[in-house]
C-alpha cells in the first residue's frame, strides 16, 4: 500500500471509532432480539457481517421467529433497508467516474446512514481505500456488538439496554451538526427534515406507513426540491 494511500486508510478508521462504539451498543441489543429469535452467537455474528443494518436485521429476526419463509424474510429487509438505494445513488456522484466496478460494489457494500453522512460531507471524490478504513471498525462493533448481546441474553434489564441504544442518535446528530452549521441549505433541510418526519409519524394517512417508506418519502422530496431550489455546482475531484 502507497504511503497516500495509507493515510487515507488509517484516516478513515480513525473517522470510524465513534461510529464502531455507537453500533456496538445498538447491537448489542440486536443480539437479544437475535437470541430470542433461536439464533447462535455465530449465526448472529454472519447476519451482522453481512447485513450492517439495524431495521434490517431486526425484520429478519422478526421473520425467523415467527417462521416464515425465506421470500418473506427478503422481502421484509429490503423494505426496511430501501432507503440505502436512494443514499447508493447519492453516493455513486461522490465517486470518480474511472473507479473500477470492484471498488464501487465493495464501497457500496456497507452504506449505512452514518458512514454515508461521513462520506458524503467529505469534499472531492470519495477514496476507496478511504471508505475502506471507515468501514473496518463499525463492521466489527457491529457484529461483535450482536454477538455479545445473544451470549448476555436477556439478563440486562430493558432500561440499560434501551439507555444503551441512544448512542446511535447522539452520533448521527454529532454528523450532521457541523455541516448544519457552516451552510444555511443544510440547516434548512436537516429542521425541514425533522419537522416532516415528526408530521409524518402523525398525519392520518402517512403514520400507517412503515417508518423505512416515510423515510425514502421524506428523503425524495426534500432532497429534490433542495436539488431543484439551490442546485450546487460539480465538486472537483481531490487533487
Amino acid at each position: 500500500m502507497k504511503a497516500a494511500e495509507k493515510r487515507q486508510y488509517l484516516k478513515g478508521m480513525r473517522d470510524g471509532i465513534p461510529i464502531a462504539l455507537g453500533y456496538f451498543a445498538v447491537a448489542f441489543s440486536l443480539g437479544i432480539m437475535a437470541k430470542l429469535s433461536g439464533l447462535t452467537p455465530f449465526q448472529g455474528f454472519l447476519s451482522s457481517v453481512l447485513v450492517n443494518a439495524s431495521a434490517g436485521e431486526y425484520a429478519g429476526f422478526v421473520v425467523i421467529a415467527e417462521n416464515s419463509g425465506l421470500y418473506m424474510m427478503a422481502l421484509m429487509t429490503i423494505v426496511a433497508s430501501a432507503r440505502y438505494f436512494l443514499m447508493s445513488c447519492a453516493l455513486s456522484q461522490h465517486i470518480a467516474p474511472d473507479t473500477k466496478m470492484i471498488h464501487r460494489l465493495l464501497i457500496g457494500f456497507d452504506v449505512t446512514d452514518e458512514m454515508f453522512g461521513v462520506m458524503i460531507g467529505r469534499p472531492g471524490y470519495v477514496n476507496p481505500v478511504y471508505a475502506y478504513g471507515l468501514y473496518l471498525l463499525p463492521i466489527i462493533g457491529w457484529s461483535s456488538g450482536t454477538v455479545l448481546g445473544i451470549v448476555s441474553g436477556s439478563i440486562l434489564p430493558a432500561s440499560v439496554v434501551n439507555a444503551l441504544s441512544v448512542a446511535l442518535y447522539g452520533m448521527f446528530l454529532a454528523i450532521i451538526v457541523p455541516p448544519a452549521r457552516k451552510d444555511r441549505v443544510v440547516l434548512g433541510t436537516v429542521i425541514l427534515g425533522f419537522g416532516l418526519s415528526f408530521a409524518f409519524s402523525r398525519l392520518p394517512v402517512v403514520s400507517g406507513l412503515s417508518s423505512g417508506t416515510r423515510t425514502i418519502i421524506l428523503t425524495v422530496v426534500i432532497a429534490g426540491l433542495a436539488a431543484l431550489l439551490f442546485p450546487r455546482k460539480e465538486e472537483e475531484a481531490d487533487a
